[in-house]
């Protein structure tokens, strides 16, 4: 039920553009289906398709030439500068740590004292 139901049809009986009806069909107590009928003159269609359902007419007010230009905020290496990023920040479960400054710190936090943290290979013992 992903699809959104479609409900304009052009009716095939009275030949106007109309909404289709949906009613449940039970069979004792279990829904067995829907019934689908045009909502100005009371015309059935059958369950399994034929339903003339009407195109939706996509309406097109802007175009390409109205957007406005891509707007870049951030530099793509500006985030690097992070504590989170730096050789001295040390995280545990119970704090995040500063080694140079000694102190308790954020990821996001920032200082003049930082330092690139190397990539970690296989052979580092973490």
């Amino acid at each position: 039920m992903s699809e959104k139901k479609k409900v304009e049809i052009i009716c095939r009986a009275c030949g106007q553009e109309t909404l289709l009806i949906r009613k449940p069909k039970y069979e004792g107590l279990r829904k067995a289906g829907d019934i689908l009928s045009c909502s100005g003159c009371g015309h059935v269609y059958e369950e399994g398709g034929g339903v003339p359902y009407r195109e939706a007419s996509a309406i097109r007010v802007f175009d390409d030439s109205d957007r406005s230009e891509t707007v870049s905020v951030f530099k793509e290496d500006e985030n690097r500068s992070l504590c989170r990023y730096c050789r001295h920040y040390v995280v545990n479960p119970f704090t995040q740590w500063c080694g140079i400054h000694k102190k308790e710190v954020a990821a996001t936090d920032t200082c003049a004292q930082f330092s690139v943290r190397p990539e970690s290979t296989e052979e580092d013992p973490l």
